[in-house]
């Protein structure tokens, strides 16, 4: 099985924690040259110094906020000028706040609708044409098993991750005679910043303590654990690879079986 990224450039979004960061590790560890994409620019140095450097590989970062898509377009097209080349591109950001859809107000859609699929559509657009040229792309989108299944409490996520799954399906129909692949990464409740926002936020509105909401919600998943970021990454660079190069437009939950649905 060919798992080797060698001579591949990745751009990972979101790569200074959580999955982001573990899906940047993981491709350096295969071989790619990775550059990360967040807007902490310490964080940014510190996590280029933790991945792997065999022979060949350069990595890099770009700094810029995934709340402005446009100014993060004109950061990465400023790059892409003075170093083009990508193979790979991993569209993650962090979720929307939670909260019932009925208490949610229209600038919460907008602002989301614009850090998910407006930024991952302007990358896309940035990187496709150096895919076409190089013959071999990967579009990787981490979004959420909600796309499957929605979530409660989650009424804004639930709609923009919606929304961000099918414009990869359409995009993925119409990249792969190229050999471009756009697929979906849906985890499930991960180790992760988020999922601690998650039980803080229950917990203050149930009054119960955040280990029981722990616990009631590893008692949902037939894993009965929550995932480690590395276990989702580990899906995410398969997609990456050559030998994933006949699976396109699926949506892949990493979720322990949490999803009731195929």
């Amino acid at each position: 099985m060919d798992l080797n990224l060698k001579n591949k450039r990745a751009l990972v979004c979101g790569s200074t924690q959580g999955i982001g960061k573990a899906i940047a590790l993981e491709l350096a560890q295969l071989g790619a040259s990775i550059t990360l994409i967040a807007r902490d620019e310490e964080k940014l140095q510190q996590v280029a110094q933790e991945l792997d450097t065999q022979q060949g590989q350069q990595h890099d970062y770009i700094t810029a906020d995934f709340a402005d898509p446009y100014d993060l377009n004109i950061r990465v097209q400023a790059y892409l000028n003075d170093r083009p080349g990508v193979h790979i591109l991993v569209n993650n950001t962090g979720g929307p706040a939670g909260g019932p859809i009925t208490e949610a107000i229209s600038d919460e859609f907008t602002a989301a609708f614009n850090q998910h699929l407006i930024a991952n559509h302007l990358l896309a657009k940035a990187v496709i044409p150096y895919m076409k040229e190089a013959k071999y792309g990967r579009i990787i989108n981490v979004i959420s098993t909600s796309v499957k299944q929605p979530l409660h409490g989650l009424g804004v996520s639930n709609t923009i991750r919606g929304a961000v799954a099918s414009w990869a399906k359409t995009m993925a129909n119409e990249l792969g005679p190229f050999g471009i692949t756009v697929n979906n990464v849906l985890p499930g409740s991960t180790k992760t910043g988020r999922i601690d926002a998650i039980i803080e936020n229950k917990a203050d509105k149930t009054g119960k303590s955040k280990a029981d909401i722990q616990q009631a919600m590893e008692a949902e998943i037939p894993a009965r654990r929550f995932a480690e970021p590395e276990e989702v990454a580990a899906a995410a660079a398969f997609l990456a690879t050559p030998a994933a190069a006949y699976i396109n437009g699926i949506n892949v939950p990493v979720d322990g079986g949490r999803t009731g649905c195929l």
